[in-house]
């Protein structure tokens, strides 16, 4: 954004604060990560570029706790920016469906597309072409940044919420003490022990998890064959 907007000869502030004065008809926040001062708002009308169907994920990481809950779909909303975190009446929203294998970054990238589309066109003519908004309604749902135990791989769970979690990205288990990262993986069936591997298939309490690529602590991302090549792991041996 910053690049693109110095070739365009357009200033660049790291200060939300200067966008008020600047001349600008109407702001744009996308993934901003903080609350805008009642003081910006109250000089300067926002929109905000949200990757859910409001009011359901709010918050920090809506694609990410999507997946993890296994929506079926989700959407992008544009919504008028509030003191409140993302709680403002909206403009427009665009859904879709989450594909079963996409990842939290794919499907990033096509909301970010659908987003910059309905934004275009709700902007068409400037903020004043953006209809009245409507308040959201129904119960509200918040989307926590998403930490390390969130993506930690339990096998007792099943193999489709293990799924979810490699989904996401980062997500992760234990070889012999030591942390090893899934990075790709597929749903299979099968039958074990929770957390027994056999080749490249992790059992769980329900089917099992074909392992694809993976990290272990301290080496670059390999194939599955790969990785048990040097790791050598025995049989029935145990993960996580």
């Amino acid at each position: 954004m910053k690049t693109a907007a110095r070739e365009l000869g357009i200033p660049v502030s790291e200060s939300v604060a200067d966008a008020v004065g600047s001349g600008a008809e109407v702001g744009v926040v996308v993934a901003f990560g903080q609350l805008v001062r009642p003081a910006v708002l109250a000089e300067l009308a926002m929109v905000n570029v949200h990757f859910s169907l409001l009011p359901r994920w709010r918050g920090a990481a809506p694609v990410e706790r999507a997946i993890l809950a296994g929506d079926p779909t989700t959407g992008v909303s544009i919504m008028a920016l509030e003191a409140g975190l993302d709680t403002g009446p909206v403009y427009g929203a665009a859904s879709t469906e989450i594909g079963r294998d996409e990842t939290a970054a794919a499907l990033t990238e096509r909301l970010g597309a659908m987003g910059t589309q309905l934004l275009v066109e709700l902007l068409s003519d400037g903020a004043a072409s953006l209809p009245v908004p409507v308040p959201q309604e129904g119960a509200a749902t918040y989307a926590q940044k998403v930490t390390p135990e969130d993506v930690r791989l339990d096998w007792s769970l099943g193999a489709e919420p293990c799924h979810r979690r490699v989904r996401v990205g980062r997500a992760w288990t234990t070889f012999r003490g030591e942390r090893l990262v899934v990075r790709d993986a597929r749903v299979v069936g099968g039958s074990g022990e929770p957390g027994v591997l056999e080749g490249a298939v992790v059992a769980t309490a329900n089917g099992g998890l074909e392992l694809v690529e993976v990290q272990a602590s301290g080496r670059s991302a390999q194939s599955v064959e790969e990785w048990a090549r040097g790791a050598r792991p025995l049989p029935g041996e145990r993960l996580g």
